[in-house]
């Protein structure tokens, strides 16, 4: 793993390019408000970005393959334990931190960048209400990324209504019994580990429990990779379970306490998901001045336009204002304010549904070639989408927001 020391000599050639570019200092560079340590966090993700996945997203995309290698290389970084403890080979990063590395990830791939958030996810959570046994066997490995890992929540019949899952654990001496299904879930088929919120009591979530659950344990199947508009470079299918025997100790946290550990793991979730939207839009809209500095039409830049102008710069308003919310979402986390819930669903709300009308305004402003798979744009626009229903739907941070609102009255 580097530490923070060795990223600096990676600063002056992306300083350099950004110039170039016409990027740095501009009213959306991502560098604004940030400290020393954050702009060389981000200026190693973004060296690996535009290295190591921006290089090969349009072929990933086109032949679905999943980059496991190239995963696994972004652990040298540190990026698959950012924010578990460094006695599991993690950063112990803030999750301000860790959403201006997620943002710069997804310049390069969106798609690689979300599974990494996934990940991520997953093994904060067993660092964070894991035994000290299940940390040191899983954490480590998990942060090294020699083992991959996959958040089981979504069931073909409940989404949105995750309370209501029916995957269901049953105690048999000194292991669970689990038998059930769950939807929609990203790596599964090629990641090592699961963490699955089943039902261990009644109906309702005080009766979720939570188990880390190896993917090689006998009744494991999958059903067929599902073909999906975007993030085609990630496998997503149906994991079921027939009769899985799961040693007990393998329970996180305590029974009942899943739906909980769920939803913390969400709140994190969604400022990720929210910075890899800031990441797309980030790059749709460098590409888009460019385009409209150099495509003439009409004999002057499509930019010479005073209607292009002005949808520039409401883009460029989009995007600031978004990270705005995003990174102040991502430091009620850390800081642990009574209000995090209601920004974390503000921040996704806002950044995913924007932003992706951002990424949809630059595809528009390429015209026809914006269509062209040969253009990253499309790529960009088609993998953002989801960000807008999964991690909870725009509808349910619709709910979480104005529950916040109403029960102050």
């Amino acid at each position: 793993m580097l530490c923070v020391r060795s990223w600096r000599c990676i600063r002056p050639t992306l300083q350099q390019l950004a110039k170039a570019r016409g990027i740095s200092s501009s009213c959306i560079d991502p560098n604004i408000g940030l400290t020393t340590d954050q702009i060389e966090y981000r200026d190693a993700a973004l060296n690996f970005a535009k290295t190591e996945l921006a290089p090969y997203m349009q072929i990933w995309d086109l032949s679905e393959e999943f980059p496991i290698e190239t995963i696994k290389k972004s652990a040298e970084l540190g990026f698959g334990g950012l924010f578990v403890s460094p006695d599991y080979g993690g950063l112990s990063l803030p999750r301000h931190d860790g959403s201006v590395i997620f943002e710069a990830l997804s310049q390069g791939c969106v798609t690689t960048a979300s599974y990494i958030t996934i990940h991520n996810m997953v093994n904060a959570m067993i660092d964070t209400f894991g035994t000290e046994d299940q940390r040191a066997k899983y954490c480590s490995e998990l942060s090294t990324m020699e083992k991959l890992a996959s958040y089981c929540l979504t069931e073909p019949g409940s989404g949105s209504d995750a309370a209501a899952l029916v995957t269901k654990a049953t105690t048999d001496g000194s292991k669970y019994i689990v038998n059930g299904s769950k939807a929609f879930i990203s790596g599964a088929g090629v990641t090592d580990l699961l963490v699955v919120m089943l039902r261990t009591g009644g109906k309702g979530p005080k009766g979720v429990s939570a188990l880390i659950i190896d993917t090689a344990t006998p009744g494991i199947s999958y059903g067929q990779k599902e073909k999906k508009i975007g993030w085609n470079n990630q496998p997503t299918c149906v994991v079921n379970f027939d009769d899985v025997e799961v040693p007990c100790e393998n329970l996180l946290g305590a029974e009942g306490q899943g739906f909980n550990l769920a939803m913390h793991g969400l709140n994190g979730g969604r400022i990720n998901i929210a910075s890899c939207s800031l990441g797309a839009a980030q790059q749709c809209l460098e590409d888009v001045l460019h385009y409209t500095n150099d495509r003439k039409a009409f004999n002057q830049p499509l930019n010479a336009n005073q209607h292009v102008q002005f949808k520039l710069a409401e883009m460029a308003t989009e995007l600031t204002t978004a990270r705005l919310i995003v990174r102040q979402a991502a430091k009620s986390l850390d800081s642990k304010e009574p209000n995090a819930v209601a920004l974390c669903a503000m921040c996704k709300l806002y950044a995913t549904e924007r932003l992706f009308k951002v990424c949809d305004d630059a595809l528009q402003l390429h015209g026809g070639y914006g269509y062209l798979k040969s253009y990253p744009v499309q790529q960009f626009w088609r993998d953002s989408r989801v960000h807008r229903i999964l991690e909870g739907t725009s509808e349910v941070m619709h709910m979480l927001v104005a529950r916040d609102l109403l029960k102050h009255l």
